[in-house]
């Protein structure tokens, strides 16, 4: 004996599908300009993690900072101009994740361009050059879970200052 439901499967689907899609959430888009030629987003000698993974680790970054910064169907698009990680690397260590010296001379610096759209029009944009003379006195990387500790923390900031509307203030 089958029971029907009221719609059909076409009902059902309908259903299912206004259940999956929820809220609309924000959204962070991530481009990358000429990774090729940044200033420091990987290791050159052949010992700290790769370019590709350097780029994975800080759109992830971003969308992070995006899903607790942006309130819904607010669509962020970022692109990175230029990378210039915390400290330098150190030759001479063939270590899988590499050494990586960090002074208070070598602050992380991350320039890019943003565009901020609701409704798909454009409610700010501008260029940044993002950084922090005083990140070592700022971020603690032992508690911190992931890589890019210091970037983590002035992209913190930076979303922090620049979108300080959270999404749960409607």
């Amino acid at each position: 004996m089958r029971t029907r439901i009221a719609g059909g499967w076409a009902g059902l689907a309908l259903m299912a599908a206004l259940l999956a899609a929820g809220p609309a959430r924000a959204e962070v888009q991530v481009r990358y300009a000429a990774p090729e030629r940044f200033t420091d987003a990987e290791n050159r000698f052949a010992s700290g993690q790769p370019l590709r993974v350097t780029l994975a680790e800080l759109t992830r970054i971003f969308q992070d900072l995006g899903a607790a910064r942006l309130r819904p169907g607010e669509r962020l698009d970022i692109t990175v101009l230029d990378i210039d990680l915390a400290g330098f690397d150190r030759p001479g260590f063939s270590t899988p994740t590499g050494v990586r010296v960090v002074t208070d001379a070598t602050p992380p610096r991350i320039r890019l361009a943003y565009a901020l759209r609701r409704g798909g029009r454009i409610v700010a944009q501008g260029e940044d050059t993002v950084t922090d003379i005083n990140f070592l006195l700022t971020s603690n990387p032992r508690f911190s879970t992931g890589g890019l500790y210091y970037e983590r923390q002035i992209l913190r900031d930076w979303f922090a200052r620049r979108f300080p509307e959270t999404a749960n203030r409607g």
